[in-house]
């Protein structure tokens, strides 16, 4: 596993994260302007969230996801040292200190070696 600094402060959005399993139904939605390698997937629920699109069967509409996925955001400061476990999308999914984990941008990490 890696260790990064936070180089920019990243904040959770504010609505409840989800998580999809492989052969879970979703609708898709549009692409995100800023990420576009993300969907906004709806659940049949009726929550959403932004979800890689290599995640599913299609590319709009209804979709079957092919993977398994959590939607949550880790909260980080400038300065602050994460622990990286993989890369998703130019995303990583992160551990601070506090034992927290969640999505964290690669932009806003700078990996120490």
């Amino acid at each position: 596993m890696r260790r990064a600094r936070v180089i920019a402060e990243h904040r959770a959005p504010d609505r409840p994260a989800i998580q999809v399993a492989p052969g879970d139904a979703v609708t898709l939605g549009e692409r995100d302007s800023d990420w576009p390698q993300f969907v906004w997937a709806t659940l049949a629920s009726g929550l959403g969230g932004w979800i890689p699109s290599a995640l599913f069967d299609a590319e709009h509409g209804n979709a079957t996801a092919q993977k398994e996925y959590d939607t949550r955001e880790l909260n980080a400061d400038v300065g602050e040292i994460v622990t990286l476990h993989y890369e998703l999308a130019d995303w990583w999914w992160a551990e601070n200190a506090q034992g927290a984990s969640g999505w964290i941008p690669a932009r806003a990490v700078e990996i120490i070696e």
